[in-house]
């Protein structure tokens, strides 16, 4: 796997407050370059939700609505974020909610294509069973040692998430095998069924 060949790519990990649908609270956004995560050009929002954080997400993430009292509304951000990932690749592990969540708040925003770490695993690893996030690290072993913040708060998430896309890459020969077995289908990037041939 030749890292120099990748496209644009940034890992993705969001934060919200609880609700149903979410109003995000974190967001961290990850280049890889040259097979590395590049935290020096790393994007990092908190925002303060429309609706307060419930005990249930603070007890996940830890953030709490006084932590977000003097934080920007999303609004004020959201020109920001989707400028930083633009039409870059998105990875995230269980992407379809990280996607979704973004996707809404960001209307118009189209990422190149959305892999997921979640799916990937699976490929690389069948006999594990579990694929939550904390399982995966706990088998891979990836090195966290300059993971910022901690487990559940998006920085850490997303640091936690490229190194495992990292470390997996390599099973695969090619970025379109890459793609193959990372982008859930229905999302995009994902390769486009093969078509039967017809008589005419």
């Amino acid at each position: 796997m030749n890292f120099a060949t990748w496209p644009a790519l940034l890992v993705v990990d969001v934060e919200g407050n609880g609700t149903n649908p979410p109003d995000l609270v974190e967001v961290a956004a990850l280049p890889i370059r040259d097979g590395r995560p590049d935290k020096s050009t790393a994007g990092w929002w908190l925002t303060r939700p429309n609706r307060p954080v419930t005990p249930f997400a603070t007890q996940v993430h830890g953030l709490t609505n006084a932590d977000l009292a003097d934080k920007p509304v999303w609004a004020d951000v959201a020109g920001q974020v989707q400028s930083f990932l633009g039409g870059a690749w998105i990875c995230a592990h269980n992407a379809h909610t990280d996607y979704r969540v973004l996707s809404a708040h960001l209307p118009g925003w189209e990422p190149a294509g959305v892999m997921d770490t979640l799916r990937l695993a699976k490929d690389v690893f069948p006999e594990l069973g579990k694929y939550s996030l904390d399982k995966l690290i706990e088998h891979a072993q990836p090195d966290l040692t300059e993971a910022p913040g901690a487990r559940h708060r998006a920085t850490f998430d997303a640091y936690a998430t490229a190194q495992l896309l990292i470390a997996m890459a390599p099973r695969y020969d090619t970025w379109d095998q890459l793609v193959a077995a990372a982008v859930p289908p229905g999302l995009p990037g994902a390769p486009e069924p093969e078509k039967d041939p017809t008589l005419w």
